[in-house]
């Protein structure tokens, strides 16, 4: 054996230290990787072959095998790390020669191109990062994070350490509307470093609140990182809990789980949210103790004033702007838990509801049987036997079948009479713009009262007229003639509103983007469509609102652009509350003028949109933004390639069974977890998060995700771990990028001694979820 090594170690070895030269040599990292695993794979190939690399494998026709076999133990959990003992026999790593294994390699590589970059399952969600990341750079192209920056260094600048603080505010802010880790820490680096260091703040803590902030945009949805390791955690979880379900005895994971094995990248965005302000939150606290114990290296700076030009009394925003608004959501909670505000849907299946089935499947073998009872319990499954027992008495499970007419007209009757007496769509619409009425109230309390009042007049009429005139079986253009003349009412006092929400800085800089991440998390988050659709949505509303921003630089004019976002707004309040099936044998007159308006906003809408992308591309931004989207997402897919192909040579020799086997000969899962988080940690000194997740993710995934744990929690821990690769030192690409916008007195040291205490706050992190899972997990099971 070669320095007393197994080959297939020395195998690994050779790849990974092929790896890191191609990297370190200063080729681009996608094609670094791929030709990594092409040299890798001939030094192997050439070592197999001249009889130096032999690997020592266990015996598996010997007696002490066979009796290991008879005592129940199964082949795939043998092994020479939890059998030292076993017999071996020596054998080279290639049997069949190095000629077969490259040619297995070539057909299992476009096997893999085809499955995950061209035609698979998870080319639709890869398709989110391309929007995605357009997205964050049009936004970044449209000085949203200059205004962002000046606004809150003058809101929170009087502070001690105001200005960390502000930063770490912009940086979260950024990270849900931009996700771009490179374009955050320099847009940063270059507007707020030489602020923060000409009014006395230290090196150390500019320079690592501005490369720790910039991170955050690595687990704040929408985060690319997320996106991509979604993808890959759905195949693995599956996958895993197969081969664990067959360990166990039973047929497939769903029978031995009791629930689908399946994780998709919409919920790992809810899992990410309270993470991600968790860990801005303790970048921010960190910030404000540093300046509260150093107040000379972090002091208090009046940059200026932000508010609005009317002048508010003392505890009048506290009222207007807290108390109210507050109260407002608490009473339509409130209705709604009541029942005075809910779904007024008289919609009924064509079909009874088939009969519940028992909470675990019951007829399985006793293996398998053993193995459910240790995985949910004794009481579990006493229940299940239970309602299985009830279930064979009645009978068996209940067959749906169609409704008869009498059926389906008493259904109706009965959802007639529990509708709520406001519908949920009205109660939200009246919210919002009660909400808006009181925010315009606290912003400008000096200016006339009288629009603000007749707006309200007009949601209580609106919400009156719900009451009185609308049932649940008006139909939705009646509906729509019944509310509109309170809405017009509502909308004659808004329309002042919002020119007085307009007077506020803060709220000007603030809201278009804030609207564009509601909306683009708001439909993930809340189930109503996955990330990539979203994301479309995202990059349209990024077009839209850096039009918006250029027009007014150029003193035009941006009344086609609200035009354009209105006709989409409009387009889906149609789509959601008319039926647009013009198919069907009957289709109510209502119906056609609604898709009529509706197809016409959608015309409107995309000449918009074509209009706005002919301004952007008449003012030098839209060709920029086009070149830069293309160089990272080609960057990211040949990654993905070049990732697949030194995958396919470790596979090719053993080396990832090999890993594999080492992680499984742990009795106890937490440490097997800690060990790949630690070797985690350390690959992300040296190596960036796309090599992370594509090269060793899929190597050691089937492992973590084979175990007891959440995947939503795994996956989670995963992105906060592969954030620090931005941060550690000595090639971590925030440092980079804060280098070269630095100042040239910045010295290189100050900066890794200013991003230390930061990587120690993800460490606290990772700490703070691993023994509090439920951060992770509260999110989604509230959602689902």
């Amino acid at each position: 054996m070669l320095f007393g090594l197994d080959g297939i170690e020395v195998g690994i070895i050779i790849v990974f230290l092929t790896l890191f030269a191609g990297i370190l040599s200063g080729f681009p990292v996608a094609f670094a990787i791929g030709g990594s695993a092409v040299i890798s794979f001939a030094i192997i190939a050439a070592l197999d072959s001249s009889g130096m690399l032999i690997h020592a494998a266990v015996d598996t026709g010997s007696s002490e095998y066979a009796a290991l076999i008879a005592e129940g133990v199964r082949p795939d959990a043998i092994s020479v790390f939890r059998y030292p003992e076993l017999p071996r026999y020596e054998d080279v790593l290639f049997p069949q020669g190095w000629e077969v294994a490259l040619d297995r390699n070539v057909g299992f590589l476009v096997n893999r191109m085809n499955e995950r970059v061209l035609a698979g399952q998870s080319i639709e969600t890869l398709l989110a990062v391309l929007m995605f990341v357009m997205m964050g750079i049009v936004l970044e192209r449209s000085r949203i994070a200059d205004e962002l920056l000046t606004t809150m260094a003058k809101v929170f600048g009087p502070l001690p350490g105001g200005l960390a603080v502000s930063i770490v505010i912009v940086g979260a802010f950024l990270a849900a509307s931009t996700g771009i880790v490179g374009a955050t820490v320099v847009t940063m680096g270059l507007l707020a470093l030489p602020t923060m260091l000409k009014n006395g703040y230290s090196p150390q803590l500019s320079t690592g609140v501005i490369a720790a902030s910039g991170t955050l945009g690595q687990i704040i949805p929408p985060s690319i990182v997320i996106v991509l390791l979604g993808t890959l955690a759905g195949d693995l979880y599956s996958a895993a809990q197969e081969d664990r379900a067959r360990m166990a005895g039973c047929s497939d994971a769903l029978t031995y789980l009791g629930e689908p094995a399946v994780v998709s990248v919409g919920t790992l965005f809810q899992a990410a949210l309270l993470p991600g302000i968790l860990l801005a939150a303790l970048y921010a606290a960190y910030a404000f103790g540093f300046a509260m114990l150093n107040p000379s290296k972090a002091p208090p700076v009046q940059l200026g004033d932000a508010v609005s030009r009317h002048a508010a009394p003392p505890n009048h925003g506290l009222t207007w702007l807290l108390g109210v608004p507050v109260a407002l959501i608490a009473l339509t909670i409130g209705f709604g838990q009541v029942g005075l505000v809910g779904s007024q849907s008289v919609i009924v299946d064509s079909f009874t509801d088939a009969g519940q089935t028992a909470s675990l499947r019951t007829r399985v073998s006793e293996e398998c049987q053993a193995s459910m009872i240790d995985l949910h319990g004794e009481e579990a499954w006493n229940a299940a036997l239970a309602q299985q027992a009830e279930i064979d008495e009645a009978g068996g499970v209940a067959e749906a079948r169609a409704l008869a007419p009498e059926e389906r007209a008493a259904l109706v009757v009965e959802k007639v009479a529990a509708a709520a007496p406001i519908g949920t769509g009205i109660a939200v619409t009246a919210l919002l713009m009660g909400l808006m009425i009181c925010v315009a109230r606290g912003v400008a309390p000096q200016a006339d009262k009288l629009p603000l009042v007749v707006g309200a007049i007009g949601v209580v009429l609106m919400l009156l007229a719900d009451v009185i005139f609308i049932s649940p079986l008006t139909t939705p253009g009646v509906t729509t003639l019944i509310i509109a003349i309170p809405l017009l009412v509502a909308f004659a006092g808004l329309n002042i509103a919002a020119n007085y929400l307009a007077s506020n800085e803060i709220l000007r800089v603030v809201f278009p983007p804030l609207v564009l991440i509601v909306a683009v998390l708001g439909s993930i988050l809340g189930g109503i469509t996955n990330p990539t659709p979203a994301a479309a949505l995202g990059a349209g509303g990024a077009i839209l609102l850096a039009t918006y921003r250029k027009l007014q630089d150029q003193g035009r004019s941006g009344r086609m652009v609200l035009l354009t976002a209105f006709a989409i707004v409009l387009m889906l309040i149609i789509g959601i509350n008319f039926d647009m099936r013009l198919g069907q044998e009957v289709v109510l007159f209502e119906n056609r003028v609604a898709y009529a308006v509706a197809f016409g906003c959608f015309l409107f809408a995309m000449f918009g949109l074509l209009w706005s992308c002919g301004v952007l591309l008449s003012g030098g931004v839209l060709a920029p933004v086009v070149r830069e989207t293309a160089k990272v997402t080609s960057m990211v897919f040949t990654i993905l390639i070049g990732s697949q192909l030194l995958n396919l040579v470790l596979i090719s020799f053993g080396g990832e069974h090999y890993i594999q086997q080492f992680l499984r000969s742990f009795d106890n899962e937490w440490q097997v977890f800690l060990l790949v988080m630690l070797v985690l940690f350390v690959l992300g000194f040296v190596l960036d998060f796309l090599e992370i997740i594509y090269i060793v993710i899929p190597i050691v995934g089937p492992v973590i995700y084979g175990g007891t744990f959440d995947p939503k929690w795994v996956t989670i821990m995963i992105a906060v771990n592969l954030q620090t690769s931005f941060l550690t030192p000595p090639f971590g690409f925030a440092l980079f990028y804060l280098r070269g916008v630095a100042p040239k007195t910045i010295t290189t040291g100050q900066i890794y001694r200013g991003v230390m205490p930061f990587i120690g706050i993800q460490v606290a992190g990772l700490l703070l979820l691993a023994f509090f899972p439920g951060v992770v997990t509260i999110v989604p099971n509230l959602l689902n």
